[in-house]
């Protein structure tokens, strides 16, 4: 096959893909929902966008792109600080509650071990079905106490870095999948043989789809049984066993698979910098985050201005991206 440099960028494309989305779900626990898909999807955009404007022969207008970028760059920052004010807002709620929850005691020393004090075997999941169980409210210390003993991966106390890292490598990773898809269809670097033609959307679509999905195989498998960030070990069959969930997770999966491919269809027809507005993605994410998993509840005056200051410099950069948008020359 003469188009093995075009197979092989759509597939380099899938790879990095993979890899941040599976640094996404680590992020996730560290940093919530809304801030992770803010600050990777602004990243994508910095990097990727300006990326994509050169190698589609700067189709799409500059002078409107490149104000658009900026903002994201903003966003990026005011994601970041959103993460710091609203990590020292909970430090300050559990340093300041020495109540008793559900009729046990608990103390910050013991926040996110895996075994609790001897009286306290049981988690809060098997307790007595007929003790009365109190909902804790969301914001409230007692509220972040169970999601952290509920949670594999424990964030309490952790490095506020340690979250904003993974959350930067999965938006440098997000950020080259766009112009490797770019490059495998459009052939800017000239890596074709003249005569040989090039990769239409769907057929780079599917060498990008296996690449993703091979990639995802052997880092899940891996990472059951070498497990990292103090995640408990696992294996195959006890995997296979645990369908608990499994469904939202395909249906992740669908929405993803179908997203990526209309994006990749509008960016060959209107240029990838402007199909990357599909980064509007966040606004969702905040949507789900904020109203239904209880993120930022009875935080800080600051990180509320913060928070409005982020999700609004985002809808004005996806706004002025999608406005950037050009035709192109066939």
């Amino acid at each position: 096959m003469d188009n093995w440099p075009s197979i092989l960028f759509a597939m380099a494309g899938g790879i990095v893909l993979s890899l941040g989305n599976l640094s996404t779900q680590y992020a996730w626990a560290y940093v919530g929902l809304s801030v992770t898909e803010v600050i990777s999807s602004s990243i994508t955009v910095v990097v990727g966008t300006t990326m994509n404007y050169f190698l589609d022969d700067r189709i799409n207008k500059a002078e409107i792109l490149f104000p658009g970028v900026g903002c994201f760059l903003i966003a990026v920052c005011l994601g970041s600080a959103v993460h710091s004010s609203n990590a020292s807002d909970n430090r300050a709620k559990l340093s300041s509650s020495s109540s008793t929850y559900q009729g046990k005691t608990w103390a910050m020393d013991n926040l996110g071990n895996s075994r609790q004090n001897k009286d306290e075997k049981q988690d809060l999941e098997s307790l007595d079905s007929t003790a009365k169980v109190e909902k804790a409210k969301a914001g409230t210390a007692e509220f972040l106490i169970e999601v952290e003993n509920r949670r594999s991966i424990k964030v309490v106390g952790k490095s506020t870095f340690m979250g904003l890292g993974i959350v930067f490598f999965a938006g440098f990773c997000f950020s080259l999948f766009t112009p490797a898809f770019n490059l495998a269809t459009n052939d800017q670097w000239h890596t074709l043989k003249k005569g040989v033609p090039h990769l239409v959307v769907y057929t780079a679509f599917f060498y990008f789809s296996v690449s993703c999905f091979i990639l995802a195989i052997i880092l899940n498998l891996y990472f059951l049984y070498h497990p990292i960030l103090g995640l408990p070990r696992s294996s195959l069959t006890a995997y296979l066993k645990d369908s608990n969930g499994r469904q939202w997770a395909l249906l992740a999966g669908f929405l993803c698979g179908f997203g990526n491919g209309f994006q990749f269809m509008g960016g060959q027809a209107a240029g990838y910098a402007a199909a990357d507005s599909v980064q509007a993605l966040p606004l969702v994410s905040t949507f789900w985050g904020v109203l239904l998993f209880g993120e930022y509840q009875k935080s800080s005056k600051r990180t509320y201005v913060l928070l409005g200051g982020m999700l609004t410099m985002f809808i004005v950069a996806v706004a002025v991206l999608m406005a950037s948008s050009g035709h192109r020359k066939t």
